[in-house]
């Protein structure tokens, strides 16, 4: 288990009973109950209306034949906030909202699909400033590119038998 998520499993608790406490100091300990109460109901309703809302495009988008990239992040972000609002607490419940409500999940979209992006790239060894990752297409030493209409160059030169190293007449039929 990375370290982070390590320390975020110790540290979300207590800043969430922390918060908690300071929210009831100010508004009164029922109050406070009520508050995330409404709070978790109002985010299971919105769980249930954005991801039957998810899972209509998913399924438009694979009907049609389209990648659902967006899709996919959308179910997977409404996934994650879902679970950060059915968790009682206030901090849990604005990360949560953030990820689930249709106006920021854009947003949030764009921060975890560069944040994705950058981890990816660095996990196969490539540079995040130029994007090209050892072996690619578009890389040095990489694979050839594919070869498009009107790109017909020719080069000149000779096929050499890999088992004896000398010249073949005639290219293998194949």
């Amino acid at each position: 288990m990375p370290w982070f998520i390590a320390l975020a499993l110790l540290l979300v608790p207590i800043i969430e009973i922390y918060v908690i406490i300071q929210v009831g100091q100010v508004i009164g300990g029922w109050p406070t109950v009520g508050l995330l109460l409404v709070e978790s109901a109002l985010g299971a309703w919105l769980i249930k209306r954005e991801g039957r809302r998810a899972w209509n495009a998913l399924r438009s988008s694979l009907q049609t034949g389209r990648m659902p990239g967006k899709e996919l992040a959308d179910a997977g972000l409404i996934l994650v906030g879902g679970t950060l609002l059915l968790t009682p607490g206030f901090v849990t419940d604005i990360f949560g909202f953030f990820f689930v409500l249709p106006f920021t999940r854009p947003l949030a979209r764009k921060v975890l699909t560069a944040f994705l992006g950058r981890r990816i790239v660095t996990q196969l060894g490539g540079s995040p400033l130029t994007g090209f990752m050892p072996g690619g297409p578009a890389a040095p030493g990489g694979p050839a590119q594919p070869r498009r209409p009107g790109n017909e160059d020719v080069i000149q030169g000779e096929v050499i038998n890999p088992d004896d190293g000398r010249p073949q007449d005639k290219p293998p039929a194949g």
